[in-house]
């Protein structure tokens, strides 16, 4: 299936989950919580049930590795596989603050490269997606358009952060960067609102897993930005573990 025909299907995919997930939402949703300490609930394991079926039907001969499937983390990582994070940013889809930073997560990997993404924020309305090498495009308020990253306006440099899990080693960062202003956000949300230009720069030194980042990355490096380690190269996919290590996901600046 060509990227372009396989992207219009994963988002009739996450929008399904998304309904799914909003229901239970509707019904202020309780957790329970995974050995790491990190909580799940209803709505994680009912999008994972909806995407998940979806993406055998659309791709039957290629793999899943998906949060809510333990199993699926001791793979080792093939050449081509789907990444997914049924329910990005629990914690904020727990909280009920009226801000939305959750989103559903899809992402197509190649030979270690993010090379198409889909990320829904049900709550806002807001889809973001693209094909890296085609371009990336946002979908609201019942209208598509094309996206892309921003030279840094003279103002300065507008950073986005972690909402939960900002440290020490971030505010260092930033301290030294010349950012202008900073974002505090949830979930993939913050890789997007670079990618359509609402910021510039996303640093993350915490720890986060591949399906947390793949799809996000994936619209960023579509509208012309790029994730790389702090110390330069390009941040992979397949690693031990799914795991990532330190990253920044860069705009214009």
């Amino acid at each position: 299936m060509e990227h372009s025909t396989l992207l219009e299907q994963l988002r009739t995919v996450a929008r399904a989950a998304s309904k799914a997930i909003m229901t239970v939402y509707a019904k202020e949703p309780v957790a329970s919580y995974k050995p790491d300490e990190s909580p799940v609930t209803e709505a994680d394991e009912a999008a994972e049930a909806i995407i998940v079926p979806a993406l055998n039907k659309l791709a039957p001969d290629t793999p899943i590795v998906s949060e809510e499937n333990a199993a699926s983390h001791s793979v080792a990582a093939p050449e081509r596989f789907f990444l997914v994070d049924p329910l990005d940013g629990t914690k904020e889809f727990l909280k009920r603050d009226g801000k939305g930073a959750f989103t559903v997560n899809i992402a197509l990997i190649e030979k270690g490269v993010p090379v198409l993404g889909v990320v829904f924020a049900p709550a806002l309305d807001r889809m973001f997606a693209g094909i890296v090498g085609s371009g990336a495009s946002e979908f609201a308020n019942g209208a598509m358009r094309a996206i892309g990253i921003r030279s840094v306006p003279a103002s300065g440099a507008v950073a986005v952060v972690s909402l939960s899990h900002r440290d020490e080693r971030t505010d260092t960062w930033l301290a030294g960067s010349n950012i202008a202003d900073i974002v505090a956000m949830g979930s993939s949300l913050k890789f997007c609102l670079v990618a359509c230009g609402e910021a510039d720069v996303y640093p993350r030194f915490g720890p986060t897993m591949e399906w947390d980042t793949a799809a996000g990355d994936a619209v960023l490096r579509a509208a012309g930005g790029r994730v790389t380690h702090p110390d330069g190269p390009l941040l992979q996919y397949g690693k031990p573990n799914y795991r990532n290590g330190a990253f920044i996901a860069h705009g214009g600046l």
